[in-house]
């Protein structure tokens, strides 16, 4: 051999040496460097979901994409293997690269100086989707060999597997297997056929290809080869593939992905609850893949919806309606409006209307706190009140009907007496009313100290509405109303838990008392609820009938409301010990309700509801607290009813502050009390407590 030739050999040499090097120092440096960066992130936007409180779909936010995570486990086997059989055979073998198939591919773009030829592995593809586009550059091939080492150093196959088939593009907007499966043929990706699955499996390679929407004929072929793929490497026997072969596709007709999409209105409180609990903006929802377990009840949502449909016949009254578990504060129902499409405005929530009488059982708590009884009596007659600046305030009754004598507090509440009402509240005095109901049940909204405020008056949502009774109807403790009851991220990862924090909240008081929950006093709650149950109870008729009799004789179980009517407003709220339920009508732009049908709209709607959702609870009773005595009283009187009173009705005292003395009204005219004042003890002396009221209000008394 020459000097000179062999000179060239020692370069070539030297030169293949370099390069050698040369790649064995990137290729260390690259190693190095994907142990020292450590695992890459596998978070991809994906669609949050909903669920109802039996772990029902209920509806989803979609970000730009549609995108869903589902576990391996809940992919079908044999899309997994068409996949793998069709994408890359030796994907359980490799570290991430198929070098025989790269090497080829290399060759045939090195000699057409393109980058047409492919052979990605599953592991690259999923790098790719991850991290980079799909521009078909050196650069980007070389990022992608990164990216693709350090996914092989640190997660395992089956974790690859998942992640690609999670991510993989199958056209129409559709990412993942699960998007597709919902959007080719209308069911999960743990329901597939082999035919669908291998349909399916083709698509990746050319979306806009071999999708059969696109081309039909073409996505046949494809999936045929896929079939045989299968067939010839023994993973499907010969009647498994020529079942798959022959069997007919039933697509989605809509050829859009269907999930089922529940209670609009309810779905953006959870919204808004998630957004505090995660500190996270509607954008991060959308795209977060969250799964979000709620409180909904989708028999007790149906049951709503179906109340509304078929009793709401005037199409521009709008309605607000909101059911809670009381005791756990779980909101069960929702509707805020009769058409989410033309109204995304939540009249639960974000509404703020008068209540009417529908707020008198607040005052009637503080006035059980404050020395009145269900026996207390005060006239039922026209009053005017002058106020501290001079002015009269003359409340009515509804259609000026009124009693003209004494009443009960028992049937003041069950007749919806305004003039006792107005009475009580001056007794309080508003500035007492107006710390009850926002110490003890919780309202947030602005109120005036005046005394119309017992009639309900000043403005406030039917969420501080349901709140106030639930705490009426548990007995008086604490209820955080919530619609969430626990949150993962797309991957299963608990993000919050309401028992869990509930539990930790409890581990971390130093000092737990049972009763540390309890706002109101117990024998006053119960009282009250009795009280509450006048509303469908006839033996309170008086100078007109119960407010609740156009529907008590609807209700098969016993139930504890009040409803609440003003020029714009009609509202009903009321409960069993399981269940809450409120509901409004009325006109966005505060327009007087005129029509007589409309005004009963709200009452319907309850009455309706309350049957149909107590058909799945059970039957409850509340245990009568011990300090509480149950008495039989003249409603005439307010005494204890004797065998000659004529209307009387049981009523419940705490012990000790029942009356003593017996009703004698009612006995023969030969009877003469040994003391004349016994007839009238325990009545009230109305015109020394309006001379009372008005000393307190302008300092002077009446003479």
């Amino acid at each position: 051999m020459s000097r000179r030739r062999r000179r060239k050999k020692i370069r070539v040499m030297k030169l293949l040496f370099f390069l050698v090097m040369m790649a064995g120092s990137c290729l260390a440096v690259l190693l190095l460097a994907s142990f020292l960066l450590g695992p890459p992130s596998l978070e991809r936007p994906q669609n949050t979901i909903y669920y109802g409180n039996t772990e029902e779909v209920i509806g989803e936010e979609y970000g730009s994409e549609k995108r869903y995570w589902v576990s391996l486990a809940d992919i079908d086997d044999d899309l997994e293997k068409a996949t793998i059989w069709t994408e890359d055979q030796h994907f359980y073998d490799h570290i991430g690269f198929d070098f025989k198939r790269l090497m080829s591919a290399v060759v045939k773009n090195i000699t057409s100086f393109s980058l047409k030829e492919g052979a990605s592995t599953i592991t690259q593809q999923y790098a790719r989707n991850l991290f980079l586009s799909h521009e078909k550059t050196w650069k980007r091939k070389l990022y992608e060999a990164f990216y693709t080492i350090r996914l092989e150093m640190y997660y395992d196959k089956e974790e690859l597997l998942e992640g690609y088939l999670n991510t993989i593009y199958y056209g129409h907007g559709a990412y993942g297997i699960e998007a597709a499966s919902k959007y080719y043929f209308n069911k999960s990706a743990d329901e597939l056929r082999l035919a669908e699955a291998a349909m399916l499996a083709g698509i990746p390679k050319g979306p806009s290809t071999y999708s059969p929407f696109h081309d039909e004929e073409k996505a046949k072929n494809r999936q045929r080869f896929i079939l045989d793929n299968l067939y010839a490497h023994e993973v499907i026997d010969e009647a498994t593939y020529q079942s798959a072969l022959a069997e007919e596709l039933a697509y989605s007709e809509d050829h859009v992905i269907t999930t089922q999409s529940a209670a609009p209105y309810f779905q953006d409180v959870v919204v808004e609850e998630l957004k505090q609990l995660l500190d996270v903006d509607i954008e991060k929802i959308r795209s977060g893949g969250y799964k979000v377990y709620t409180t909904l009840d989708m028999k007790q949502q149906q049951a709503l919806e179906e109340a509304t449909t078929r009793n709401v016949s005037n199409k521009e009254i709008q309605i607000g309606a909101m059911a809670m578990n009381p005791n756990s504060g779980a909101v069960t129902a929702l509707i805020g409006g009769q058409d989410y499409e033309a109204s995304s405005f939540n009249r639960v929530t974000q509404a703020k209307r008068m209540p009417g009488s529908s707020f008198k059982p607040f005052l009637y708590y503080a006035a059980l706190e404050n020395g009145m009884t269900a026996a207390t009596t005060l006239m039922s007659k026209p009053t005017s009140f002058e106020l501290a600046d001079g002015k009269m305030y003359q409340p009515s009754n509804y259609n000026d009907y009124y009693a003209n004598e004494p009443i009960t507090m028992a049937q003041a509440l069950a007749l919806s007496d305004n003039i006792f009402a107005v009475k009580t509240n001056l007794y309080l005095t508003p500035e007492r009313f107006v710390r009850v109901v926002k110490d003890k049940f919780g309202f947030k909204s602005e109120l005036d100290a005046v005394p119309a405020l017992a009639l309900g008056t000043e403005v406030v949502t039917m969420q501080e509405m349901v709140h106030g009774y639930s705490m009426i109807a548990n007995g008086g403790a604490e209820v955080n109303s919530h619609t969430i009851t626990k949150v993962t991220d797309a991957y299963g990862k608990v993000l919050y838990d309401r028992e869990e924090v509930k539990k930790e909240e409890e581990a971390w008081s130093l000092f737990p008392k049972e009763d540390d929950k309890q706002v109101l006093k117990e024998a006053y709650a119960f009282i009250l609820q009795d009280l509450m149950k006048g509303m469908f109870n006839h033996e309170l008729d008086g100078y007109m009938q119960v407010t609740g009799s156009s529907i008590a004789n609807q209700l098969t179980h016993e139930y504890a409301g009040k409803s609440g009517t003003t020029n714009s407003d009609n509202w009903m709220i009321g409960f069993s010990p399981s269940l809450v339920a409120g509901v409004w009508t009325g006109y966005d732009d505060n327009r007087e309700i005129t029509q007589t049908n409309d005004k009963h709209f709200a009452k319907q709607v309850w009455a309706d509801f309350m049957e149909a959702s107590h058909q799945d609870l059970p039957e409850e009773h509340v245990v009568k607290p011990d300090n509480v005595v149950e008495v039989n009283i003249d409603l005439n009187t307010g005494l204890l009813a004797t065998e000659d009173c004529g209307q009387t009705h049981k009523m419940y005292f705490v012990k000790g502050t029942e009356p003593t003395k017996q009703c004698t009204l009612h006995l023969d005219d030969e009877f003469t009390p040994e003391h004349p004042d016994d007839l009238n003890e325990g009545i009230p002396d109305d015109a020394l407590l309006e001379n009372w009221w008005k000393w307190l209000w302008t300092g002077e008394d009446e003479q």
